[in-house]
């Protein structure tokens, strides 16, 4: 049975024609995929699409033209539309991994917010009770010297020097921490990695 023969059976609906064309051309068709999309994988992914896409349009095909032609026509097609699907694919991974990126980040910077926030309450509560009070009226709550010196009964300089003395002590409070931390760290990597 010639070609055009199969392809009037194969415009009727006829499976075993189909499968005689699949046959006779499969072999070409897959090198020639291969060559464009370097995958294997992908090549015989692509010929499935082909010869899927010719069954679908089996009521439309025309036994006086290139059979050929007309399903080389249809791979390059098929490999356009997968390499445009893998473009956009990357596309929404990227923007997937960038969506789960930033909300590690804001979920990181939170936590990292917290334990800041704790070591500074910390230092807070370990100032001298009229020092701790002085600094939360001047620095938390945002009043002058002056009302925090009406307010406690005590110089304006009195102030000054407790906000001084508790900045030093909160940063030294802090800056431990931190060494104590990065000591930690230090001590955990070896205990991990002796």
């Amino acid at each position: 049975m010639n070609e055009r023969e199969l392809l009037l059976q194969l415009r009727a609906g006829d499976t075993g024609s189909f499968a005689q064309l699949y046959g006779l051309y499969s072999p070409r068709m897959l090198g020639f995929l291969l060559k464009l999309t370097k995958r294997e994988e992908a090549a015989r992914e692509i010929l499935q699409e082909v010869f899927i896409r010719l069954w679908e349009k089996r009521n439309t095909l025309d036994p006086d033209k290139s059979f050929r032609s007309y399903l080389f026509r249809i791979a390059e097609n098929c490999v356009v539309d997968f390499f445009r699907k893998a473009a956009q694919d990357k596309k929404l991974g990227k923007q997937l991994m960038d969506l789960a990126s930033e909300r590690y980040l804001h979920v990181e910077e939170n936590i990292y917010e917290r334990e800041k926030s704790a070591i500074l309450n910390q230092a807070i509560n370990l100032l001298p009770p009229q020092r701790k009070r002085v600094f939360e009226l001047c620095k938390v709550e945002g009043k002058s010297y002056k009302e925090v010196s009406l307010m406690m009964g005590i110089s304006v300089s009195t102030i000054s020097d407790h906000l001084l003395k508790a900045t030093r002590a909160i940063r030294q409070h802090i800056l431990l921490s931190d060494h104590i931390a990065t000591l930690l760290s230090f001590c955990i990597i070896r205990l991990l990695f002796p």
